[in-house]
């Protein structure tokens, strides 16, 4: 039995230092790696540029009308409750370019914004191809699925902020008056940096639990460190979602409460592995001390 286990320690050896791989050739491939991630977003942009009508006039700027999907469901649930509030029949505000390379200007960076976002399951999956052959056997078996659960996270939060967040703080931000008499007239580009902070910003910040479970892998966060400092946290996320959103309560608890979900579930992610890991380490030492 000893034999064995030697001769395995010693064949997983030959193997490591057989894909050792010289200083100069990990950033050679590393940069092929980048290349095609790099690549990827500028396929997706140039095709986002192509389709210029419908990436402004159904994605970019449907938050800025009235028959936008998520409009008309929550005009339907206010007529399920009775309560007409929900509906929204105007947005009170028209979206202007007072630059004359403006329009342009944003043709531009919305089409590398939207490659960025359609490209970055596979950019995510290119450079996880470069850091999955220096993890040990026993860590890319427990990382097994992690670009699936990276990009449907990362669709996830981008939808919330695309049909949840955005809809509702462009409304409110359209409706903001100080005095009648001044209206409400948008630049682009402020519009354009809105819409893709609050998308943005969601579909990263619902990579948490993800962000969590390789802390933990690395022994850097623990449940119990974040059940300690859970307080602070809401802290930190009220402010986060604070920063990110409009200065309206809606707006900011609509982005706090899944992000303190999510925290939650983080919590649940880090003691399982830390559990998975610790009846790991009590089978090997009960093997080793068989042995």
């Amino acid at each position: 039995m000893m034999d064995q286990v030697d001769q395995r320690y010693i064949g997983e050896k030959e193997e490591e230092v057989h894909k050792e791989m010289s200083f100069v050739d990990h950033l050679e491939e590393l940069r092929w790696h980048i290349i095609r991630a790099v690549g990827s977003i500028v396929v997706f942009a140039t095709a986002a540029f192509l389709a210029k009508g419908f990436v402004f006039h159904d994605i970019i700027l449907g938050p800025s009308r009235p028959d936008f999907l998520s409009y008309r469901l929550l005009c339907r649930l206010g007529q399920q409750i009775g309560s007409s509030a929900l509906c929204i029949d105007k947005l009170g505000f028209t979206i202007q370019s007072r630059e004359m390379s403006g329009q342009l200007t944003m043709h531009i960076m919305a089409s590398l914004i939207i490659g960025l976002a359609c490209a970055f399951p596979y950019a995510f999956w290119e450079i996880w191809r470069f850091i999955r052959p220096g993890l040990y056997s026993q860590e890319r078996k427990s990382s097994e699925g992690a670009v699936f659960f990276v990009s449907i996270l990362f669709a996830m939060g981008l939808c919330f902020g695309y049909f949840l967040v955005a809809p509702i703080s462009i409304n409110f931000l359209a409706g903001y008056q100080v005095d009648p008499s001044i209206t409400n007239q948008f630049d682009l580009s402020s519009y354009v940096s809105t819409l893709t902070t609050l998308c943005l910003a969601c579909a990263f910040m619902f990579e948490m639990p993800v962000v969590v479970f390789f802390l933990t892998k690395a022994g850097l966060v623990t449940p119990e460190f974040m059940k300690l400092y859970r307080r602070h946290a809401i802290i930190v996320i009220l402010v986060i979602a604070a920063i990110i959103t409009p200065p309206d309560v809606i707006s900011q608890m609509m982005v706090g409460l899944p992000l303190l979900l999510l925290y939650e579930v983080s919590i649940g992610v880090s003691s399982h592995i830390r559990k998975s890991d610790i009846k790991r380490l009590n089978k090997e030492n009960t093997t080793n001390n068989g042995l």
